[in-house]
């Protein structure tokens, strides 16, 4: 669900971005060399934010993974143990018999 959220934030912006590239194109009281300068930092900005928003992205991701593997290994100590539980009260129910 994060990652869709973020994914479409990612677009809408992108999206605004070219909507207002074009409306600051179309109004612009700049020259044409101004214009192509101030799109181009514009442009830049928006792919160093995308690339910044991939970036947490991925870290969030491997940071999940690895909670997630220290609960897999805590519940493998759990589930093991209570094997073991379980085998040790059959033997003792298993002599008593």
């Amino acid at each position: 669900m994060g990652e869709n959220n973020i994914g479409s934030k990612v677009s809408f912006f992108m999206v605004g971005l070219g909507i207002g590239a074009l409306i600051g194109i179309l109004f612009a009281p700049k020259s044409g060399e101004e214009t192509r300068e101030y799109l181009s930092s514009k442009a830049d900005e928006g792919k160093e934010y995308a690339q910044r928003k991939a970036r947490e992205l991925r870290e969030r991701a491997e940071d999940l993974i690895e909670r997630s593997k220290e609960i897999m290994a805590k519940q493998k100590d759990v589930i093991s143990s209570a094997v073991e539980t379980g085998k040790e009260a059959y033997r003792r129910e298993s002599k008593a018999s």
